[in-house]
């Protein structure tokens, strides 16, 4: 087994023999690596001041780069990868970056505190992307917050950054630092120890499987975006991490004739033009599943494997008729999406096994998908509901009525009883009361902070009777979906 954290600090290479597996990246770059652009805000991965850009290797050979929140991203994590920070950005004669001299030039900056994390993120969209729109400048900067200057002069240095004459030296040296990681590319299991607790990183699925046989309570991380929070906010111990986002099996993606297979270390950011593509609301709601920063590290697996009551993608997906594969011990098995879950906090998941993949059944020709989220807040916020509806008619009559809900109750739940009272109707009004009303009886929604009990009560027959009129009256549209396959 690898006992060392391999990565390369800007162009230097690193390496970690002892480290605090649940040690931050933010908190490495500040204590020990003396790099304290990288600010601390939230702690949390919802104000984007300690943005980082990570640079990995992907399956072609070439380098990806995406900006992702430090806070939450535990050191370990970067074996493999290149970390870059605001003060890799300057050139040698200390010329400033285009996203840095940009937001210098649009007045973009006021107390400071937050730019270096808009700088990052500005960069990394530099590094991938040619004259984005606006909205998708918007995107990519949603999970960096400023209470200084409004955002005005941020999207016009995110648009004039394009201009400067600049000769990008990551990109130049882009090749060669593929090699370079490539050659730290390691074909065994990591596994790292320090007071008392471990870490363990293997690369396919038998060794996954052997470590999962030997530490069956051990904690499992993909993005680590939930999990990241357990440790800078719950301030737990995790005495055995497994991390399962080196598994190349779980990292494909396969776009099959009657269903797409996402691998569960699939981040959210490398599905969402595929989802959106096959799925245009899917892929629209996925826009708003936290922020670019968040999507750059949170994985589909481990959204699905979390179970959260207020996840997003689970409603949806249990409404479209997702099925999980679980690998364990006796090999792979499958079941319902909404078979997964059994109750709050606990997932039909056996000792040993772990979330393979998910399969999502294209939508056929004669069926209508729609799916809504509510929120106070369109970027990076908490559902109070999440609604998903897939219908297929039958001259007139529904032959077939999926549901799914987010928010509504202790799992992301079907409304099977509603679904039985519409099947067998016409499609119009009369019927869509009584799924109205059969929705009253059968949802229970709690209350907190996000909404009452009446609202969301409220909200889910109404985001029927919406998708009723959206699927009888083209017309009544409500949202924009090209930039949804498009990201």
């Amino acid at each position: 087994m690898t006992q060392a954290v391999r990565f390369l600090l800007g162009d230097t290479p690193r390496e970690l023999h002892t480290i605090d597996p649940t040690q931050t990246v933010l908190q490495w770059l500040r204590t020990e690596a003396r790099l304290c652009g990288t600010k601390e805000g939230c702690a949390e991965g919802d104000c984007g001041a300690c943005t980082v850009v990570i640079g990995r290797v992907d399956a072609a050979g070439r380098m990806r780069y995406r900006a992702v929140n430090a806070c939450i991203l535990f050191m370990p994590i970067l074996d493999g990868c290149q970390l870059l920070t605001v003060e890799h950005l300057k050139a040698e004669n200390g010329a400033l970056h285009p996203a840095q001299q940009a937001m210098v030039d649009c007045h973009g900056s006021q107390c400071g505190f937050c730019t270096p994390g808009f700088v990052m993120s500005l960069f990394a969209m530099y590094l991938e992307e040619n004259s984005p729109s606006r909205q998708r400048i918007n995107d990519v900067i949603a999970g960096n917050l400023c209470r200084c200057t409004g955002y005005r002069p941020i999207v016009d240095a995110a648009e004039a950054m394009y201009d400067y004459a600049w000769q990008d030296p990551t990109l130049a040296h882009a090749p060669a630092t593929a090699s370079r990681l490539q050659a730290m590319h390691r074909a065994d299991t990591l596994e790292l120890s320090h007071d008392g607790r471990r870490y363990l990183a293997p690369v396919d699925e038998v060794g996954l499987a052997r470590v999962l046989a030997d530490y069956p309570d051990a904690t499992l991380l993909a993005g680590g975006t939930d999990v990241g929070l357990w440790v800078t906010k719950q301030h737990r111990g995790l005495d055995v991490v497994i991390y399962v986002g080196d598994v190349a099996a779980l990292q494909g993606i396969d776009e099959r004739a009657q269903e797409v297979v996402i691998g569960a270390a699939v981040t959210h950011s490398d599905a969402i033009a595929v989802i959106g593509r096959y799925f245009p609301d899917f892929g629209e709601l996925l826009r708003r599943f936290g922020s670019t920063l968040i999507r750059n590290s949170s994985t589909v697996g481990g959204n699905i494997a979390n179970g959260s009551p207020i996840g997003d993608s689970m409603p949806v997906m249990i409404a479209l008729g997702a099925h999980v594969v679980l690998r364990g011990p006796d090999g792979a098995r499958e079941l319902a999406l909404e078979d997964y879950y059994i109750d709050y906090g606990q997932q039909d998941r056996r000792n040993g096994e772990f979330v393979e993949q998910i399969r999502i059944p294209r939508l056929s020709s004669d069926e209508q998908f729609r799916c809504y989220k509510l929120s106070k807040r369109f970027d990076q916020d908490i559902s109070a509901v999440c609604a998903a509806f897939k219908l297929r008619q039958r001259d007139g009559v529904v032959a077939e009525l999926r549901t799914g809900f987010g928010g509504v109750a202790a799992i992301p739940k079907r409304a099977t009883q509603t679904e039985a009272a519409i099947v067998g109707q016409p499609w119009n009004e009369t019927t869509v009361a009584a799924g109205e009303s059969s929705l009253a009886t059968e949802l229970s929604p709690l209350t907190d902070m996000r909404a009452g009990e009446d609202y969301r009560q409220l909200a889910t027959q109404q985001l029927l009777r919406k998708f009723f009129v959206e699927t009888t009256q083209p017309e009544a549209r409500t949202r924009i979906l090209e930039e949804a396959a498009n990201v």
